[in-house]
C-alpha cells in the first residue's frame, strides 16, 4: 500500500464561520477519519494553528536565521492533514473528496515517496 498525505488548504484572509457551523465541520471531519480507521486507511490526522504560529528556519553558510510567519506569503495555508494508506491513487481521491466536503476545504492529494524512490 502506498501512504498519501491529504493536505488542507485552508484560506486565512475569509472569515471564520460561526461557532455552530465549526462544530458541524469537525463532527464532519472526526466522521471522515473514523470512517479511515474502520478501513484500515488512516495513518494520522492532526490540524494545525494558524500560520501567525510558524517560525521559519533558514539554512545559509554553515548557520542558521529564524523568522516568524510562514515560508511563503499566500492567503491559502496549509490547515491540517490527514496521512493515509491506499491501494492506489484513486482510492487516496475518493477519500480527499470525502475530506473536503466534511470540512469545506481544498484538499490537496500528494503520494509519499517509497522506498524505490518512485
Amino acid at each position: 500500500m502506498k501512504q498519501y498525505l491529504l493536505a488542507v488548504q485552508f484560506d486565512e484572509s475569509a472569515p471564520l464561520p460561526p461557532e455552530g457551523e465549526m462544530r458541524e465541520q469537525r463532527a464532519r471531519t472526526a466522521q471522515v477519519t473514523a470512517d479511515m480507521r474502520a478501513a484500515g486507511s488512516w495513518v494520522f490526522v492532526g490540524g494545525l494553528l494558524s500560520s501567525n504560529a510558524t517560525m521559519v528556519v533558514h539554512p545559509g553558510n554553515g548557520t542558521t536565521t529564524m523568522t516568524d510567519g510562514p515560508f511563503a506569503e499566500t492567503k491559502e495555508q496549509l490547515g491540517g492533514f490527514w496521512v493515509i494508506r491506499c491501494d492506489d491513487l484513486d482510492q487516496a481521491l475518493a477519500w480527499a473528496e470525502k475530506c473536503a466536503l466534511a470540512c469545506g476545504c481544498p484538499i490537496e492529494v500528494r503520494p509519499f515517496e517509497d522506498a524505490q524512490g518512485a
